[in-house]
């Protein structure tokens, strides 16, 4: 029965980390003719600092652009806007000072449970008719910073990327 435990550990621990990946999200009004949008103007980004907000900007831009949409100053056929926040989670984390010397009637040790903090990063991404302000697109992305800062980058490029994996969508037009 133990051994069959110390397998199913493992198991659990991989799902939950299946779980708490980046998820992404993105809806848009299926209404909306998407073809007939060529252009794009920001209305803004707001995030922690003026670092993150280019970040942003650069990721979005370069998923807009490589589906054909040009950027311009002002007044374009759509507008985009984007929101990251950071809030914290606490996770505990376990740890057992009878092992490997555990025994039959359990585990032989004290088991040592610690809160740690950690950051979890949120955007979302908006676009807008220009001319009407319907919201027409909206992308949302969770968990997208990493606990190393050097993976930042790639994880909000990641996770934008994959929020404009289908866009634009089929139009219905």
């Amino acid at each position: 029965m133990r051994t069959k435990f110390l397998f199913l550990v493992p198991a659990l621990l991989v799902a939950a980390a299946i779980l708490f990946a980046a998820d992404v999200t993105s809806d848009y009004d299926h209404h909306a003719d998407f073809s007939l949008i060529h252009t794009y103007s920001w209305i803004g980004v707001r995030a922690g600092n003026s670092l993150w907000q280019d970040r942003i900007m650069r990721a979005v831009d370069e998923q807009l652009q490589a589906k054909g949409w040009q950027k311009v100053p002002s007044g374009g056929e759509a507008a985009v806007s984007a929101f990251g926040r950071t809030t914290q989670r606490d996770n505990l984390e376990t740890f057992y000072d009878g092992f490997p010397g555990w025994r039959w009637g359990g585990f032989g040790g004290i088991a040592t449970t610690n809160v740690v903090p950690e950051r979890i990063g949120s955007l979302t991404v908006d676009i807008f008719m220009g001319n009407t302000k319907d919201l027409i697109f909206r992308g949302t992305a969770d968990d997208v910073l990493s606990k190393n800062p050097e993976k930042n980058d790639k994880k909000m490029d990641d996770a934008v990327a994959k929020m404009f994996k289908h866009f634009p969508p089929n139009s219905a037009g």
